[in-house]
């Protein structure tokens, strides 16, 4: 186990999760709704999702994939400071374009770091690693938004966005240390049996837009990690539509737009918790089945959001976090288990693109929606988490996983 790697992990995480809530509380200080914020999370998600694909097949074709994993971190922590600068101090459009900007290098938080995972352990210890991994995700989200609301309580919240890009710097030294854990895992890597699927796959001297197009053909090549990358990106609408509502949930229900950023803290620590419980017991059924399980729960926990009075938000919201956990572990697994070495850096960064798209659309869609009914907006929410379900339902796999050996028990 590689603590610096998960220590990076958890500071780039950190940081990316702190920067939504930090944003979202900077534009409602600066124009007392929640429609500027909801553009400018929208623009952040949906550039996310664009350069995610781009991304992983640069990871996927340079010999030095920590280099660009660092220098993207670094790119992304410098837009963020440039979303910070612009808000509330240059017009919407030049906010906008810094936003856009630091979203396209976003991927490198998620699926970059992830990517790399099975070049820092060794293949027998990747079920337990992934597990973690999936946790540092939850821990991140624990700490971020509750930190940007203190920060926002004590130093403003243009301070929570300048501190949100100093944890993303804070990763680039970790992020190079990645070189050292790849040469001592690359041999295990490289003994790992030949695909039994033939896969579409881009060569070294393919043009990058074909590589990207090989990691999209790649996922829709498995059924079983179509399915799920699927439905997490449904999902993730309703999910995007509830983190632009924490502001206004926290104004309206909890005294403060502030402490609306505290219900993500409460969402992340019933993630954290609830992922810790999981990695402690092996599992009979595939993780394909926590995937529509944990979608389930998430729409529950919409619909009681929605009609929860007061602080009774908070438990509400802490259910959510019950799915969204134990969703991210299914999703590590059923990716791990699926992606072929060659194609791993554009399947991770395409699939968490997607994902990020859904929820550029809910972030997206959430800003009129709650200006013209709070209570609609989550239940609308909820509505998606119910189509994505109806999505998993849909597609159907026919088989059953080519490689049972990297399956992940116990996450």
């Amino acid at each position: 186990m590689k603590s610096r790697y998960f220590a990076g992990a958890v500071l780039a995480r950190a940081g990316d999760e702190m920067t939504g809530p930090a944003v979202l509380l900077l534009a409602f200080a600066v124009t007392g709704a929640a429609v500027m914020g909801s553009v400018l999370m929208a623009c952040l998600t949906v550039a996310a999702a664009v350069g995610g694909p781009a991304f992983g097949a640069v990871l996927d074709r340079s010999a030095r994939p920590e280099r660009a994993l660092a220098c993207t971190l670094a790119g992304y922590a410098a837009g963020i400071l440039a979303v910070a600068a612009a808000i509330g101090r240059v017009p919407l459009i030049l906010a906008v374009v810094c936003a856009l900007a630091a979203g396209t290098l976003a991927p490198a938080v998620a699926g970059g770091w992830t990517a790399q995972l099975p070049m820092v352990v060794p293949a027998d210890a990747l079920p337990r690693a992934s597990a973690l991994d999936a946790m540092s995700f939850s821990a991140a989200s624990l700490a971020g938004p509750a930190l940007a609301a203190l920060v926002t309580l004590w130093l403003g919240a243009r301070a929570a966005v300048t501190i949100a890009a100093c944890l993303v710097a804070a990763a680039v030294p970790a992020a190079l240390y990645l070189v050292r854990s790849r040469s001592a895992h690359i041999r295990p890597a490289q003994t790992q049996p030949a695909q039994t699927q033939p896969v579409p796959r881009g060569t070294a001297r393919a043009g990058l837009g074909h590589e990207v197009i090989a990691g999209l053909a790649a996922i829709a090549a498995r059924p079983a990690l179509l399915r799920a990358t699927v439905t997490s990106a449904v999902s993730y609408v309703g999910i995007g539509m509830l983190l632009v509502c924490c502001p206004l949930l926290g104004a309206h229900r909890l005294g403060g737009s502030a402490r609306g950023a505290l219900l993500i803290s409460a969402l992340s620590a019933t993630s954290l918790v609830v992922n810790g419980l999981l990695a402690r017991r092996r599992w009979r059924h595939p993780p394909d089945v926590r995937v529509l399980v944990s979608t389930l729960i998430i729409g529950v926990s919409l619909v009681m959001v929605a009609l929860a009075p007061g602080w009774f938000t908070m438990a509400a919201v802490a259910v959510d976090g019950a799915g969204e956990g134990p969703q991210l572990t299914a999703l590590f697994a059923v990716r791990h288990r699926e992606a072929p070495q060659e194609l791993r850096g554009r399947i991770f960064t395409t699939a968490a693109s997607l994902k990020i798209g859904g929820m550029a659309a809910g972030s997206a869609l959430a800003g009129p929606l709650a200006g013209w009914s709070l209570t609609g907006c989550l239940l609308i929410a909820a509505g998606f988490e119910a189509c994505a379900a109806g999505t998993y339902l849909m597609i159907r796999t026919g088989q059953r996983a080519t490689r049972p050996q990297a399956d992940i028990v116990g996450t």
